[in-house]
């Protein structure tokens, strides 16, 4: 797939299952998701004589199979679950927990020139829109995950609805995983959002 400097490259995606301990309860599962959300700028300070797409590929931190980006999003999705196990051994989901955790990287320009802050500011309010749809990718994870895994049916026994149960989780994070690549890949990293350098 060809990256353009300047755009955002495909997502790194971590994920982790675990199993809690038995909760005794009753009725259907609960579910929830929490989400935190960082920013992490990194400063871009332009030399005389220097364009703005120059200074952005000089000062940027983010490299991915040794090229340069100018926006990044990182994101993070652990699940947690409960569950009651009744007389017979059958086991049933009582609560779910998902944890999100989306890191945005993105250029703070100090130091341009009228011209080239206009131009930045105008570049910056593409890429950020291209960024955010990243991270609502990584929500839609989330909440797909959060509730599905709360939906599943009781299995016979606790190790097999721990299996269905992380299964899920990760084939629920592979699709979302294609979902950025398409967004990507239909978006041309942004591009056709307006993040692009003239």
């Amino acid at each position: 797939m060809m990256r353009m400097p300047g755009h955002t490259p495909r997502r790194a995606l971590a994920c982790l299952g675990w199993l809690a301990a038995a909760l005794a309860a009753t009725g259907g599962a609960q579910a929830a998701v929490e989400e935190e959300n960082t920013q992490r700028p990194y400063v871009v300070n332009p030399q005389p004589g220097e364009t703005l797409r120059q200074a952005l590929h000089a000062a940027t931190p983010i490299t991915v199979d040794g090229r340069r980006f100018h926006g990044y999003t990182r994101w993070n999705v652990r699940w947690n679950y409960r569950w009651w196990r009744e007389g017979s051994g059958r086991c049933a989901i009582t609560q779910v927990t998902t944890r999100l955790r989306t890191e945005v990287q993105l250029p703070e320009l100090q130091g341009a020139t009228p011209a080239q802050q206009a131009a930045f500011d105008r570049y910056l309010q593409a890429l950020s829109q291209h960024e955010q749809g990243h991270v609502q990718i990584a929500r839609d994870a989330a909440q797909a995950i959060d509730q599905g895994i709360a939906q599943l049916p009781a299995a016979p026994d606790c190790p097999t609805l721990e299996r269905e149960a992380n299964a899920l989780g990760r084939r629920l994070l592979q699709d979302h995983a294609e979902r950025e690549k398409q967004y990507d890949e239909r978006t041309r990293h942004g591009a056709t959002q307006g993040a692009r350098l003239d």
